[in-house]
């Protein structure tokens, strides 16, 4: 496990770092009169930074105050899978789309995509949870991963927008390739908390 000190400073920066690819994102966006709240907000991968960006802030005061709480590493479990999965998805189904339009700015498009998918995957080995995490606990990660399907789809098929193509029945293959898709990810999923459990008891 690292120093207190440069866990607290790790977390903190790239705790700083992603919420200014976010910040970035909507003043550039704005500024062009292409701002959308509600579009901006259903892409999993701000959403899943964005909770990256509150969990690493909440760990570092936590670390801070010295405050112990399981709850906390649950949270954390949470938060890296998301970003494992923004990051792979990212780099196995939308690495050949032009970064341009992804991201209003390309800096973006590689912190939100490729640095803090990895900064989060290094914060959960370099501060593993003090107590092993029950892998079947932890199946409740897919919850929100799930609810995030399923909002997807029923607001897509309101406004006819949809924040990827795969998610996009017209481009995607229908309606079961979505599931077909889905269904692959489910298990990678699993298969990524089981080993994230292993890997924070090991350590």
């Amino acid at each position: 496990m690292g120093s207190k000190r440069f866990l607290i400073w790790y977390k903190q920066l790239f705790g700083a770092v992603g919420l200014f690819a976010i910040i970035q994102e909507i003043v550039v966006l704005s500024e062009r009169g292409t701002f959308n709240l509600l579009n901006f907000f259903s892409f999993f991968t701000i959403q899943s930074n964005l909770f990256a960006v509150i969990t690493l802030f909440t760990a570092a005061a936590a670390l801070r105050s010295g405050l112990k709480n399981n709850a906390l590493q649950y949270l954390r479990g949470a938060s890296s899978l998301y970003m494992v999965i923004t990051g792979v998805i990212f780099a196995v189904l939308l690495s050949n789309y032009d970064p341009r339009v992804l991201t209003a700015v390309p800096i973006d498009n590689t912190i939100l995509h490729y640095i803090m998918p990895v900064v989060m995957v290094i914060d959960w080995l370099i501060d593993p949870p003090a107590r092993r995490l029950s892998f079947v606990r932890s199946l409740i990660w897919l919850v929100y991963p799930l609810l995030y399907l399923g909002y997807t789809l029923i607001r897509g098929s309101v406004v006819s927008w949809y924040p990827y193509p795969f998610l996009n029945p017209a481009t995607g293959g229908g309606y079961s390739g979505i599931i077909a898709t889905a269904i692959g990810i489910t298990i990678f999923v699993v298969v990524v908390a089981w080993v994230m459990t292993r890997v924070g008891h090991r350590r």
